[in-house]
């Protein structure tokens, strides 16, 4: 079940990172250049229709996923960069040090992730290089609180009391018998990290707070269609369903994994 599960997110990522690198040769037109047919249904010509400003919602959407990609493995690995080494040195070192990072960890988790993204973000201004970090920065408690939880066991394993009894350091310890145990556990939060920071970016796009226009963005094109429902459904229903497929191929491969 777990393997299908790989074969199913793995399909579904693949699909749309394919369409994201090769999207200026997908796309049937311009995803920036406005037009006179404006609000106009799908029809051969746009097989989507066309936004308020004439634009075709198909090429916008295919050029969406890049930002959409971007922002998730970008703040994934953020995210990644920060909790991994926390969780770690937390789980593995005793005393002050584990009391001390836990606290921080705690801290940080107390806090809204979507509240807190939305206030960093309207401090720093919203563009992609902010909201990868801003996203990386919410989302490394969960990651550091993981990797502690699994350090914790593996600490108290006989193998990691043989390497402390010969006179093994932290770091070598950490190096060679914590951190290949923690691996599996870090690939899967790492995918589930690139769909919650996908979902929390197309939000904050709703919101005003995304990449700014003209720039193709599945949130800030959602919330485009919005007052335009009635008139052409598409605007919206075409990158809500990509941010949807996005995020549950990621999400099926990282449960797959665990």
């Amino acid at each position: 079940m777990k393997r299908n599960g790989l074969w199913i997110g793995a399909a579904l990522v693949g699909c749309i990172a394919a369409v994201a690198v090769a999207a200026p040769l997908l796309a049937p037109w311009d995803p920036y250049a406005s037009g006179i047919d404006m609000l106009a249904l799908p029809g051969a010509a746009h097989w989507l229709g066309t936004d308020d400003l004439g634009r075709d919602v198909l090429s916008r959407v295919i050029f969406g996923a890049r930002a959409s990609l971007a922002i998730g493995l970008g703040a994934a690995l953020v995210s990644m960069t920060i909790g991994v080494p926390v969780g770690l040195t937390a789980g593995t070192l005793r005393g002050v040090t584990d009391i001390a990072l836990t606290a921080l960890i705690d801290l940080f988790i107390a806090l809204p992730g979507l509240v807190l993204a939305l206030i960093i973000t309207v401090m720093v201004g919203a563009n992609l290089r902010n909201l990868i970090l801003v996203l990386g920065f919410v989302m490394w408690p969960p990651v550091a609180r993981l990797v502690r939880g699994q350090a914790l066991a593996i600490r108290e394993a006989l193998f990691v009391e043989a390497a402390r009894a010969v006179g093994g350091t932290p770091v070598w310890i950490i190096r060679r018998h914590v951190w290949p145990s923690v691996v599996p556990v870090v690939a899967a939060q790492f995918s589930i990290s690139v769909s919650f920071a996908i979902f929390t970016s197309s939000s904050l796009s709703f919101l005003g707070l995304g990449v700014p226009p003209p720039a193709a963005d599945w949130g800030g094109m959602v919330r485009a269609g919005y007052d335009y429902l009635a008139i052409n459904p598409w605007m919206s229903l075409a990158p809500g369903a990509a941010v949807s497929l996005t995020v549950m191929g990621f999400y099926v491969i990282g449960r797959s994994f665990r």
